[in-house]
């Protein structure tokens, strides 16, 4: 195998404030009451974190079926959910944590203003995605999903006067964009939210890659498959024509991708990747003789988000006792 010369680790990359929190309310829901604690879905969409939770005794359901027993401590996951699940909770008389990236929480609000005024909502995201089915579970009549420019050409609306669009915080920002651009060029009186849907963390990752990628001969970008905004990072150095892929961990790694022209490699992290996921990758090649290896800094981010309010509580109860 030909190790490369440089590796150019990009930042930001890896965790951001909500999968932080998402993951710590997890943690400390563990230590405070002991397991198990239930988890609806995967807590983030990384399967490391997954499995080093369960290990600490989180059960992950994918519904809130009779899997759980009534009145277990169960956590909502970072994605969000809709109404019908937290009154799913209620009846069963689960107590619940609910650790909704506050980021994906301004989009359900923005979809239960837009319905409670009448609008019909064009939402753009992908079909299937939690965060997606979280959303349009906040106002099912009113929301039409779009994932593509072709499919704001094949759209119809009643009424072009009430139309207004959100979207999923984890997409492409450049695709996005451009969707956005279609449905006012289409619709001119559309109306949206009135900051960006796409979350800081995503659009900071992507502007990463963005600006380290022509540095590149090829990026390794670690996330899971199912991780929406991994995945958009793979598609960002591509685009770019850049060879990208994306692995796990170090052990995905295949050699074929490492010819003698492989001289710089560019590594970044999705939104759910814990660092040591990074450090592993750079040992790997360390190992193999890299020397080379420096951070590839676009720019700061210091957003934290606090804890859910049960958990700041019994934090504060635990350490008066």
């Amino acid at each position: 195998m030909h190790a490369p010369e440089k590796l150019l680790l990009a930042a930001p990359r890896g965790y951001c404030a909500g999968v932080d929190r998402a993951v710590q309310t997890v943690e400390r829901a563990l230590e405070l009451h002991g397991a198990p604690v239930y988890v609806r879905k995967e807590i983030v969409h990384n399967k490391h974190v997954v499995e080093t939770l369960r290990e600490r005794g989180a059960i992950f359901v994918d519904e809130l079926d009779d899997t759980i027993p009534e009145g277990a401590l169960t956590v909502f996951s970072a994605h969000g959910v809709s109404p019908a699940v937290h009154a799913d909770a209620e009846r069963r008389q689960l107590k619940t944590i609910d650790a909704t990236c506050p980021l994906v929480t301004k989009v359900h609000r923005e979809a239960i203003k837009f319905a409670a005024e009448g609008y019909t909502i064009v939402l753009i995201g992908h079909a299937g995605h939690e965060e997606v089915e979280g959303t349009m579970g906040e106002a099912p009549d009113h929301i039409v999903l779009i994932e593509s420019e072709a499919d704001v050409d094949a759209l119809e609306v009643e009424d072009e006067r009430k139309l207004a669009y959100i979207n999923q915080t984890t997409l492409s920002v450049d695709e996005t964009r451009g969707i956005i651009a279609r449905l006012r060029e289409k619709f001119p009186h559309i109306t949206g939210p009135r900051t960006d849907d796409i979350c800081y963390a995503t659009t900071n990752r992507q502007a990463a890659v963005r600006q380290m990628a022509d540095r590149c001969d090829l990026v390794l970008v670690i996330g899971s498959k199912n991780s929406s905004n991994s995945n958009r990072l793979v598609d960002v150095a591509r685009d770019l024509g850049t060879p990208s892929y994306l692995i796990d961990n170090a052990s995905q790694i295949d050699e074929a991708w490492l010819t003698p022209d492989t001289k710089v490699v560019g590594v970044s992290s999705g939104a759910s990747v814990p660092e040591e996921l990074v450090d592993d990758l750079v040992a790997f090649f360390r190992e193999r003789g890299t020397q080379d290896v420096s951070e590839f800094e676009v720019l700061r981010e210091d957003v934290r988000f606090m804890l859910p309010k049960q958990i700041r509580q019994a934090m504060t109860a635990a350490a008066e006792a």
